[in-house]
Formats: C-alpha cells, sequence, structure tokens
C-alpha cells in the first residue's frame, strides 16, 4: 500500500506541477466562469467549483506533503553522508540534526552564531573552529580530530 501510494504520488505531482496542468485548471475555470449567464449564476452553478476546488485541494494537501516530507528525508540523508566524509566535520552535532528537541536546534543555532560573531574573516573562522575543537572532549564513541 505505501509503495502504490509513493508512486501515485511522485506521479501525480509531476504531472500536475507541469505547465499543461496549469492550463487545464484555468481552463476549467474559464469554462465555469463563462457558462455562468447560461446557468444564471446559480448556487448550484456556485456550488460546483467551490465543490470541485475543495475535493481538488483536499486531495493534494496529501499528496504534497508526502512529496515534501520524502525530498526533506533524501536531504536530510546526502546532507548527513557529506558531514561524515568531510574530515573535520562535528558529526556528533549535525548529523541527524533534524531528530533533535528544538531546544537542542535553538542552542547548535546559538552556538554556531557565537561562532561566527567573533569571527571577521573566513580565516578567523577557521582559527576559531580548530580552537574550539581542540578544547572540547570528543563525542561518545567517536575519535578525536
Amino acid at each position: 500500500m505505501n509503495d502504490l501510494f509513493r508512486k501515485l504520488a511522485h506521479l501525480t505531482s509531476r504531472v500536475v506541477g507541469s505547465s499543461w496542468s496549469f492550463v487545464i485548471a484555468l481552463s476549467v475555470v474559464v469554462v465555469w466562469a463563462t457558462s455562468g449567464p447560461l446557468f444564471h449564476f446559480s448556487d448550484t452553478w456556485q456550488l460546483v467549483i467551490n465543490t470541485g476546488t475543495t475535493i481538488v485541494t483536499f486531495l493534494m494537501v496529501f499528496l504534497i506533503q508526502n512529496t515534501q516530507n520524502r525530498d526533506a528525508q533524501a536531504l536530510h540523508l546526502k546532507l548527513d553522508e557529506l558531514i561524515r566524509a568531510v574530515k573535520g566535520a562535528r558529526q556528533e552535532i549535525f548529523v541527524d540534526l533534524e531528530d533533535k528537541t528544538d531546544e537542542e536546534i535553538r542552542r547548535v543555532k546559538q552556538e554556531i552564531e557565537a561562532e561566527c560573531q567573533s569571527c571577521h574573516s573566513p580565516e578567523d573562522h577557521t582559527r576559531h573552529v580548530v580552537r574550539t575543537r581542540s578544547r572540547r572532549p570528543p563525542a561518545h564513541g567517536m575519535p578525536s580530530t
């Protein structure tokens, strides 16, 4: 079931994200608007477009959220791999940062901002990071760099 939904969401996001889908949606609205005089702008005429757009919007929310979740997860995994591959990267801080609590993320952000505020150039920042790391004990199970 999950694989079927994933495939459907991926296909739908590609199709709906195309310029042709926009043209079709615009055409539907134009046809509906121009048919107003034919139906005397009745409540039923208005209900047709309201119901149609509500249903499409409701379903698209789930498809868009699924696609965004998958894209974000893939991006995080790629970034984690890059962090692991870079010698001297602070893996213990940045790998899986998205899984930390809001307070932990706020603390990391404050630490990064504090580092950057004390540096006047990229060279200063590099020296600052090296000094900071040499004073910090290694993370549990991680060799010091």
